[in-house]
């Protein structure tokens, strides 16, 4: 495994790795035989994490925190800490299915709304037909308990165990998938590798469209995903807004 190298933004590991490192990463970890947890920081996360003591200590725990966020590059290279580039956790996630295929692992996508993860791990099996899937369900509205820690659902705890995954992608959306991958893999002794992946089941089956990768070059994905989805709005507040704000009021 290479020696990752990890900074903080707004007291959050990340680490600056390349797409190729973040590969070689992975790959080490579902080579070896304890759960391990990949999860995709970008500005909005942190923005939440600042007012979310209990997420902040969930993205700490992170066996791997990628740079997910043309916004943490430009606040690593400010803070004096430049980070490599940027790796998404879609294009990780592509890379993950790839290597589970062609090693025989096997994988179960987690979440999403109703029939998406089904649709996801359908469109996975046709890229890579060599592909493995254990399962694929929603699993239903997560809930909380008076701690704000995620309740895991009996029923989804056994499909997971019963099949057995050696990879479980969740996609519970931000701080929820996070905070249920710290506190059920522990469960699930199968999983060598937990990733939270967000909206990446959307863009999989074509329901959601990334921005093209001129705009992401040039940093203005947020613009494309306003556009596109007005709805937004807030999320994207925090990401260009709030989160630029935090670093440059920062003392750090």
């Amino acid at each position: 495994m290479i020696k990752l190298m990890r900074i903080e933004i707004l007291g959050v590991p990340i680490d600056g790795v390349t797409r190729k490192e973040a590969f070689l990463t992975v790959a080490a970890f579902l080579g070896g035989n304890v759960g391990r947890m990949v999860f995709t920081p970008n500005p909005e996360m942190l923005v939440l994490a600042k007012y979310d003591e209990e997420f902040l200590k969930v993205l700490g725990s992170a066996d791997l925190a990628i740079p997910d966020g043309t916004g943490l590059l430009w606040a690593a290279r400010r803070q004096g800490t430049p980070i490599p580039e940027r790796v998404t956790g879609t294009d990780l996630m592509q890379d993950i299915v790839a290597l589970a295929a062609a090693g025989g692992r096997s994988i179960f996508l987690l979440g999403g709304t109703p029939r998406v993860a089904e649709k996801a791990a359908a469109e996975l099996k046709r890229r890579y037909p060599d592909l493995i899937v254990a399962g694929a369900m929603s699993g239903g509205r997560v809930h909380h308990d008076t701690e704000g820690r995620p309740i895991a659902d009996h029923d989804v705890i056994e499909a997971i165990r019963s099949s057995a995954p050696a990879v479980l992608f969740v996609a519970f959306g931000h701080g929820n998938q996070e905070k249920w991958i710290r506190h059920n893999l522990s469960s699930l002794p199968s999983v060598r590798l937990a990733m939270g992946v967000g909206g990446a089941f959307d863009f999989i089956i074509g329901r959601a469209r990334r921005a093209p990768r001129s705009w992401q070059q040039i940093g203005l994905e947020w613009l494309w995903r306003l556009i596109r989805e007005p709805r937004r709005f807030g999320r994207i507040w925090r990401a260009v807004v709030v989160f630029p704000f935090l670093i440059l009021t920062s003392k750090r």
